[in-house]
């Protein structure tokens, strides 16, 4: 008599693995999606390319994001989340508040070129006037611990005497951000009106500094403040 076949007990971590594997999977459609979208902005995006990149179907990039729109959301909350993550391991409020200044303008410096594609993004979205960033709480929240750094840092600064009153940290932090992707995203047309090269290491270390001094220069209350710096 032909013995009976019996399945094998299902293994108890299937659900773990296959979760893993989803989120793997929806990992590398990101990557490759902001690439995508760095590259070609969200109207000249191709759902075919990310899926041939990615080695799936584009039903599958479907399945996980309903639409297109929601994929380039997704990205934008990635790409956001990697530089709100590097903001969180600064611990501005572990250092005196020259330090604390000169560490933040020169980490936002290095993330703007160490991340062009991410400078990009941010200009398509400007293009789209922000409005898919308005539609994610995820976006909006993620904004609230940096800013609550700099306000601790200038805080800090105030009460020791070294940092004068009257510094919104939201317009330092504009203010920051516009000295440091200027040199990424408007690095072609500045070099070539001016035939400045802004790529070396050594004019990328010299506008690091300034940026950094320059920030320093405007909060201290040293009696100089903004006259210092003329």
């Amino acid at each position: 008599m032909k013995p009976v076949e019996t399945k094998a007990p299902a293994r108890s971590d299937d659900a773990p693995v296959r979760r893993r594997d989803r989120e793997k999977t929806k990992g590398e459609i990101l990557q490759i999606a902001f690439e995508e979208f760095a590259e070609n902005g969200l109207l000249g995006a191709n759902a075919d390319a990310i899926a041939a990149r990615a080695n799936i179907t584009k039903r599958l990039i479907f399945y996980y994001f309903n639409s297109k729109e929601e994929l380039y959301r997704a990205v934008l909350e990635m790409a956001y989340g990697k530089m709100r993550a590097a903001e969180e391991d600064l611990h501005l409020d572990a250092l005196e508040p020259e330090a604390a200044i000169r560490r933040l303008a020169e980490f936002t410096f290095d993330f703007h070129q160490a991340n062009p594609e991410f400078v990009r993004l941010v200009a398509i979205e400007n293009i789209h006037r922000g409005r898919h960033i308005q539609r994610s709480e995820k976006l909006s929240q993620m904004t609230r611990p940096v800013i609550g750094q700099i306000e601790r840092m200038l805080a800090k600064g105030r009460d020791l005497g070294v940092i004068r009153s009257g510094i919104d940290a939201l317009a330092l932090h504009a203010t920051l951000n516009a000295l440091s992707i200027f040199s990424v995203a408007n690095r072609h047309t500045f070099e070539a009106q001016f035939h400045w090269d802004m790529s070396s290491s050594e004019a990328k270390a010299r506008r690091r500094a300034e940026i950094a001094e320059l920030l320093w220069r405007y909060v201290r209350d040293d009696g100089e403040g903004l006259d210092g710096m003329v």
